[in-house]
């Protein structure tokens, strides 16, 4: 990896936790052989910070002049995308925190093929009425022959990711995670709900398929969340569901969460 110059490494980036730019620098590039082959070549959005995160944040989607970025024009936008180490870094060092992939590679942009489900619970829901829901997505998903990955949301939820192989263009791909969340609600009309208005899921699930549309995102596996507690989005073994909260790993403590688990999944 080429040195990369950071600027104000001492500034605050989490107040209430005390972590600095520096930190957040040196997590991506400790945690870059694990994340890279996630981001790499998939059409990025990014939420930035330059002062902390209780200041103003930016969703940044589209290029700028950054000599690192590399950039993909889809009809009549230009989006960009990474390939290293480096650029991983190097977008920590503009003030990255979070970062959202596309379903879709840069190569085959119009063949999806990474499926997610955003298990989104009612605040009033109990840790272990989420993680049975969760299990239920996962043996509906097994019924039809997919086998699926967990990771935490960094904040209240947990995402079910599917590596889909099968060949289907955006409609396809999309329709078809709809299909499972329509019949997860089916089947378990007191525990899932995709109606995505909140006055409907009082009690229940948000089970979010919309992010499998042409053009949306889900944050990344390791990617950090911009809010208090500087969470991450952390692949986790099925094993673990019962032993691990949805924001329970952070930047101090997530060396004795990586694990393996996911090494087999090619997307």
């Amino acid at each position: 990896m080429k040195e990369i110059k950071i600027t104000s490494p001492e500034k605050v980036l989490f107040p209430k936790d005390k972590i600095s730019k520096l930190q957040v620098v040196e997590y991506y590039i400790d945690i870059g052989n694990h994340m890279l082959p996630f981001v790499k070549n998939r059409l990025l959005s990014v939420i930035r910070c330059h002062e902390n995160i209780n200041e103003e944040k930016f969703y940044k989607k589209h290029p700028t002049n950054e000599k690192h970025l590399k950039k993909f024009k889809d009809k009549d936008e230009e989006y960009f995308y990474i390939t290293t180490l480096s650029e991983l870094a190097m977008q920590a060092q503009m003030g990255t925190l979070e970062f959202h992939i596309w379903g879709s590679s840069v190569n085959k942009i119009d063949s999806p093929n990474l499926m997610i489900f955003d298990l989104d619970p009612d605040e009033k829901l109990s840790l272990k009425f989420l993680r049975q829901g969760v299990i239920k997505v996962k043996e509906i998903l097994e019924e039809v022959g997919l086998k699926s990955y967990l990771k935490t949301s960094g904040g209240k939820g947990y995402h079910i990711v599917v590596p889909f192989k099968k060949n289907k263009d955006w409609k396809d791909f999309y329709d078809f995670a709809r299909n499972v969340a329509l019949l997860a609600e089916e089947r378990h009309p007191k525990i899932f709900t995709t109606n995505i208005k909140k006055s409907t899921r009082e009690g229940k699930i948000f089970i979010d398929y919309l992010r499998n549309h042409r053009g949306s995102t889900c944050v990344a596996p390791y990617s950090l969340r911009a809010r208090e507690g500087a969470t991450i989005s952390m692949p986790i073994d099925w094993t673990d569901l019962n032993k691990i909260k949805p924001n329970q790993i952070n930047i101090k403590n997530y060396k004795k969460y990586l694990n393996n688990s996911w090494e087999d999944l090619k997307c």
